[in-house]
C-alpha cells in the first residue's frame, strides 16, 4: 500500500546524464528499502540519446505516404516520425503493421498495428512538447528498459520502475525491477504525478506502507 508519493525535481537532463546516476543523486537521501523509484520514460529516452530534431531526419517515400494513415494525432502522423518507425523496426515489420492495422479495422479492432509492428513505436513521441530544449523533438521510446530498471535497482537498494503516463490516465509499465508488485501502480499513477514541464519532477517515489 503506498502512503506518500514524492515528486522529484532535477536538473534539465540531456544526454549527458546517466540516468542512474541521476536517479542516485536526487532520492540517495529519500528512498528506502521497500520503496518505489517511478521514471517517466522520455526522460530515460533522452538520457540515451534517443531526442531528435526532424530537420535531421529524411524521410523515404513510403514514409511520406504511411503517415497519411495514422489519425493526425496520432504519434506517427508525420513523414519524419514514420522514417525514424521504419528505421527503428524494418520496413517489412511496419507493412505488415500496416496490414494488421486495415485487416482489424474491418472487423471495427484497433490496435492491431502496434501489436505486430512493435509496442514500442506506440512510445514514440512526435515533437513531443516537453520542457525545454526538448519542446520541438521527436523522442523515442528508452531502449532495454529492464537492463534500467536492474541497474537502478542495484544503484539504490530499492524498486525501480519506468513508466509512460499522460494526462487522460493512461499508464504504461515498460519495466519493473525484481520483486516490484505491479498491482496498484496503474491506480496509482492514473492522475500523473509527474512533471516534464517546467516542473522538472521526472522521478516520484512511492512511499510503501511497511
Amino acid at each position: 500500500m503506498i502512503t506518500a508519493r514524492i515528486p522529484i525535481r532535477t536538473h534539465v537532463l540531456t544526454e549527458k546524464d546517466d540516468i542512474v546516476d541521476v536517479v542516485k543523486k536526487y532520492t540517495g537521501d529519500i528512498v528506502e528499502p521497500g520503496d518505489i523509484v517511478t521514471v517517466a520514460e522520455s526522460v530515460v529516452a533522452i538520457t540515451q540519446g534517443r531526442a531528435i530534431l526532424p530537420e535531421t531526419v529524411r524521410p523515404g517515400f513510403l514514409a511520406k505516404i504511411l503517415c497519411r494513415f495514422p489519425g493526425k494525432d496520432g504519434s506517427l502522423a508525420t513523414p519524419h516520425a514514420m522514417q525514424l518507425a521504419i528505421q527503428e523496426t524494418g520496413t517489412l515489420q511496419i507493412l505488415l503493421g500496416v496490414a494488421a492495422a486495415a485487416a482489424g479495422r474491418l472487423v471495427g479492432r484497433r490496435g492491431d498495428f502496434y501489436r505486430v509492428a512493435g509496442h514500442h513505436l506506440a512510445l514514440i513521441d512526435d515533437v513531443a512538447g516537453t520542457m525545454y530544449p526538448f519542446e520541438k523533438h521527436i523522442v523515442l521510446g528508452p531502449k532495454d528498459p529492464q537492463q534500467v530498471v536492474d541497474r537502478i535497482r542495484d544503484a539504490i537498494g530499492a524498486g525501480a520502475v519506468i513508466v509512460d503516463v499522460n494526462d487522460t490516465g493512461n499508464v504504461d509499465i515498460l519495466a519493473v525491477s525484481k520483486g516490484v508488485d505491479t498491482g496498484g501502480l496503474t491506480r496509482d499513477l492514473a492522475d500523473n504525478p509527474f512533471g516534464n514541464d517546467d516542473q522538472q519532477t521526472p522521478i516520484v517515489i512511492l512511499k510503501m506502507a511497511g
